[in-house]
């Protein structure tokens, strides 16, 4: 098998189906993961009627037994995985006090504990191999905060300072660890629906698509740490 067998979590719409989708242009077989089954279906299907592989894996990405079987099922199919990209997240924005604890639980376990579980579980294949490269599609969030975005704002510094300490572990071992901050993207993000006027300059998927792009395909001897995107429209 010539291609990277890659895995990408929050596959079925927005960034991560277009990440997927071009991926699949550039010789990685892709691995769908999402818990939309019937999103994710339709997505292998259009990348395999294109000549791309892939395979759909329908699961909770906040579920440690099914974060498991998958990535077995992936290693025992492949016998590596070359690529991870984290990208599943939710986002929720409310006053400090409206935040419920179940509120608080449910984003952290998406957005935190689901990127900790893909990456842990990939990590003895890619130990074993002595390489590998870990991306995590986070957010600007991450570096700055805002009103009502206290809950999403803490996901987001937490995931950062995840694999900024992760990268410093696996580097000596010839493991790459690359973190993608985007600011405004034109997405289903929170609910809201892609294409409208009011998001004409925002980023688009595509834009995160080309920069993943960029950083696998970097030289075996560069490491791109982060990336922050924003549409030249958008005041920091």
């Amino acid at each position: 098998m010539s291609k990277r067998i890659t895995i990408i979590s929050g596959a079925s719409r927005g960034i991560g189906r277009e990440i997927a989708t071009h991926l699949a242009r550039e010789d990685h077989f892709v691995m769908l993961l999402a818990r939309n089954a019937e999103e994710l279906g339709e997505l292998e299907e259009a990348i395999d009627q294109t000549g791309g592989k892939a395979l759909a894996f329908p699961l909770d990405v906040s579920d440690e037994q099914q974060v498991n079987e998958v990535v077995q099922a992936v290693i025992k199919d492949f016998g590596r995985i070359d690529c991870l990209i984290n990208n599943a997240g939710i986002g929720l924005f409310k006053p400090v006090e409206d935040i419920s604890s179940m509120d608080w639980d449910h984003l952290m376990e998406v957005n935190v504990k689901g990127s900790f579980l893909l990456t842990k579980a990939v990590l003895p294949t890619m130990r074993s191999a002595s390489s590998g490269h870990i991306v995590a599609i986070t957010s600007d969030a991450g570096r700055r905060t805002f009103p009502e975005g206290s809950l999403y704002c803490a996901s987001k510094y937490a995931q950062n300072a995840l694999f900024s300490a992760l990268r410093r572990e696996l580097r000596p071992q010839g493991i790459k660890v690359s973190v993608i901050m985007p600011g405004l993207v034109d997405t289903f993000f929170n609910n809201s629906e892609p294409g409208s006027p009011d998001k004409s300059h925002f980023l688009k998927p595509i834009d995160i698509a080309h920069a993943v792009s960029y950083i696998l395909n970097a030289p075996r001897h560069v490491v791109v740490d982060e990336v922050v995107l924003h549409p030249s429209s958008q005041d920091w």
